[in-house]
C-alpha cells in the first residue's frame, strides 16, 4: 500500500485529493493547520520542520508520494513564504523517505496564473532561495499599492513552476527516479475563491482573465484526478511539467506562443 503526503489536505483540492486517495486504499498523511493528520505551518522554517519530522516519524522514513497543495491567494507577504517555499523546503525535508520508496513521487500545485503578469525581482528571490529577499520584495509591494500587490502570488506560482521544471532533471530527482511535476489549475470552486465568484459582476471580470471555454469552472476532484495520476507508480516519465488543467485558458491567452 502506498503512503501520500498530502499538504492543505484540510480544504479545497487537498480535501479532495485526500478523499480520493483514501477512498482507493492508500494510506495519507494530511498536512494542514488544522484537522490534518500533521498540524504545522509551512509559513515559516520552524513550521515546515515540524512538519517534516511529524511525517518522518507516521510513514516510518518511508514515503511513497507527496501532493504538495497548500497555499494561499492573500496578496501579502506571506503567500510568499506559504506558496513557495512551504512547498521547497517541505519537500526537500522528504526527498531521504521518497528515495527510499520503490516508485517514489511528486505533484505540486501550481497555477495558471503562473502565465500571467509577475514581478521578476520577487520570482528571482524565491529562485534564488532568499526568504527574507523575497519576503522583504512582497513587503515593498504592499506597500506601493495601486495593485501591483496583486502579482504576489503570479509570481509564486510562476517561481515554483520553474523551480519544478529547474529541479526535476537533478540527481536528486531524476537521479532517485522521481517524477517531479506541477498541476495549473484555473478556476476551482474552492473556499479560497469562493468571493472571487460569488456575484455576476466578479465572475465576468474573473473570466476575461482566466477563459475557460470547455465546461467552465471546475470542482476540486478535477484536479485532484491529475495530482493522483501524476504522482501515481504509473507515471514514469513525465517531469518538469506544469501541467495546465485550465478549460482551455492556456490556448486561448498564449496559442502558438508556447513555441516561440
Amino acid at each position: 500500500m502506498r503512503t501520500y503526503v498530502v499538504t492543505g489536505s484540510a480544504s479545497g483540492i487537498g480535501l479532495a485529493t485526500k478523499n480520493m486517495l483514501e477512498r482507493s486504499g492508500f494510506r495519507v498523511i494530511g498536512v494542514d493547520r488544522e484537522e490534518s493528520e500533521v498540524t504545522a505551518d509551512l509559513s515559516h522554517p520552524e513550521g515546515r520542520q515540524t512538519a517534516v519530522a511529524k511525517c518522518l516519524e507516521i510513514s516510518g522514513g518511508v514515503i511513497d508520494a507527496v501532493i504538495a497543495n497548500a497555499g494561499s491567494a492573500a496578496p501579502n507577504a506571506l503567500t510568499v513564504s506559504i506558496n513557495y517555499f512551504g512547498v521547497t523546503e517541505f519537500l526537500e525535508g522528504l526527498l531521504p523517505a521518497l528515495a527510499k520508496s520503490d516508485a517514489p513521487r511528486v505533484a505540486v500545485t501550481s497555477s495558471m496564473a503562473s502565465l500571467m503578469p509577475n514581478d521578476p525581482a520577487l520570482v528571482d528571490a524565491m529562485l534564488a532561495d532568499d526568504e527574507a529577499k523575497s519576503v522583504a520584495r512582497a513587503e515593498e509591494l504592499v506597500a506601493q499599492g495601486g495593485g501591483v500587490e496583486q502579482l504576489i502570488y503570479g509570481s509564486t506560482k510562476r517561481a515554483i513552476s520553474r523551480w519544478v521544471r529547474r529541479e526535476c532533471v537533478k540527481d536528486s530527482w531524476a537521479g532517485a527516479g522521481i517524477p517531479l511535476n506541477a498541476v495549473g489549475p484555473g478556476i476551482v470552486r474552492t473556499p479560497m475563491v469562493a468571493d472571487m465568484i460569488a456575484t455576476e459582476e466578479a465572475r465576468a471580470g474573473l473570466d476575461q482573465m482566466v477563459p475557460m471555454p470547455l465546461n467552465h469552472y471546475m470542482e476540486p476532484e478535477s484536479v485532484a484526478s491529475l495530482l493522483i495520476w501524476l504522482s501515481s507508480a504509473e507515471n514514469t516519465h513525465v517531469t518538469g511539467q506544469t501541467v495546465y488543467i485550465d478549460g482551455g485558458s492556456d490556448a486561448v491567452l498564449r496559442g502558438d506562443n508556447v513555441w516561440d
